[in-house]
């Protein structure tokens, strides 16, 4: 296994405090997005809408027969944080209490709908969540960023309800470019680091037995214009990350004995493997894309299976930012794969045992929905 003494792990809070966030929700910069006040008055259809499908869904958590759901009631206080997310800047008149069972688009069984059940719910969140990624690409980038960690929440909140639907993702799966420079660590032995493998189909993921399932990366959007510089330097930033990310995930499955859950490591690592690569592969039409550290520092020692999968853990908890800030900054497709990929490490943090919390990637929202840059880890 390499040396894990040469670099930084991962650090996400780069992006906000070399003021990128504010590139990308101020003016317009190509595929960074555009803001401005005329962008505001068009979120709030958008925000109205959202609070108007997160009340219809509270309304349905309210109907739940007592016990229907052991879950049911943290996932319904972390509605009540993204409706207020979502609400802000429009009018508190009219507006449905969070909680009131009389809101939107009720599910009670006293309206004459079917009784509502632990499976109702979790259809209810994943239409929910497929209904925010619809309002992206019209979104300012900051509303789409807050949409984008909702609908990732809301696929999870399926996933906790028990819908076990594996989530689809516009990929093919390959991963046909050359490995980066520099060497990864290879979750298929427990010695030396080795290179990435040569093989030129990523490896199929499979499915993670406990809560979720990764899906295979997705593959790199066409690029029909230049990419602008906010987008770009986004862009830079998620592929240094998935540099760490790979090599993360080899020194997770070095350290995870034979069995499920080293194929779901192996999975994982495959994952990063194909988004990394076709980040090369979009950011090689205009730029010098990122190339992975010699090697990297781990937040915490990894001697055994148990802080294996703490790092496994980690590892998809800080990439949450990273793509929470690549769909602020980018727009059309690039934005949607950005959304894809937040949900896929939402999906993986939980299942390796992290908490993702009601608004991944937004660690603390402020009364406009943004959120402030995660503690970065600093340089050695």
């Amino acid at each position: 296994m390499q040396s894990t003494g040469r670099r930084t792990f991962l650090a996400t809070g780069a992006l906000a405090a070399a003021g990128l966030l504010a590139a990308c929700t101020s003016g317009s910069n190509g595929s960074g997005g555009s803001g401005g006040k005329g962008r505001a008055d068009t979120d709030k259809p958008l925000r109205t809408r959202a609070v108007a499908a997160t009340d219809a869904l509270l309304a349905q958590y309210a109907a739940l027969p007592a016990g229907g759901a052991a879950v049911a009631g943290p996932l319904q206080a972390e509605l009540v944080q993204q409706r207020a997310a979502l609400a802000a800047g429009l009018p508190a008149a009219g507006s449905p209490g969070a909680g009131s069972p009389a809101a939107a688009g009720s599910g009670s069984p006293g309206d004459g709908g079917p009784a509502v059940t632990a499976a109702v719910l979790a259809a209810a969140e994943r239409t929910t969540a497929q209904g925010r990624l619809a309002d992206l690409a019209a979104a300012s980038p900051e509303l789409a960023r807050l949409l984008a960690s909702v609908a990732a929440a809301g696929a999870l909140h399926a996933v906790r309800l028990g819908d076990r639907t594996p989530l689809t993702v516009p990929a093919d799966g390959s991963s046909g470019a050359a490995p980066a420079d520099g060497a990864s660590a290879d979750p298929s032995s427990t010695g030396a680091a080795s290179a990435n493998p040569p093989s030129a189909a990523v490896p199929t993921a499979k499915s993670l037995p406990s809560r979720s399932q990764p899906a295979k990366g997705p593959a790199a959007p066409p690029s029909a214009a230049p990419l602008g510089s906010a987008a770009a330097t986004a862009l830079q930033a998620a592929l240094a990350a998935e540099h760490a990310a790979v090599y993360a995930f080899g020194v997770v499955g070095a350290k995870t004995p034979p069995g499920p859950r080293r194929d779901d490591a192996l999975a994982c690592y495959a994952v990063h493997q194909a988004r990394r690569d076709n980040w090369q592969r979009l950011l090689a039409g205009g730029a010098t894309p990122t190339a992975a550290a010699p090697g990297y520092r781990l937040p915490f020692a990894v001697p055994e299976a148990g802080a294996a999968a703490k790092l496994a853990a980690e590892v998809e908890s800080r990439l949450l930012a990273v793509y929470a800030d690549l769909v602020a900054c980018t727009t059309d497709t690039l934005r949607m794969t950005a959304a894809t990929a937040l949900r896929e490490c939402v999906l993986q943090c939980d299942h390796w045992g992290g908490t993702p919390g009601a608004l991944p990637g937004l660690a603390a929202p402020d009364t406009a929905g943004s959120a402030s840059p995660s503690t970065a880890v600093s340089p050695h």
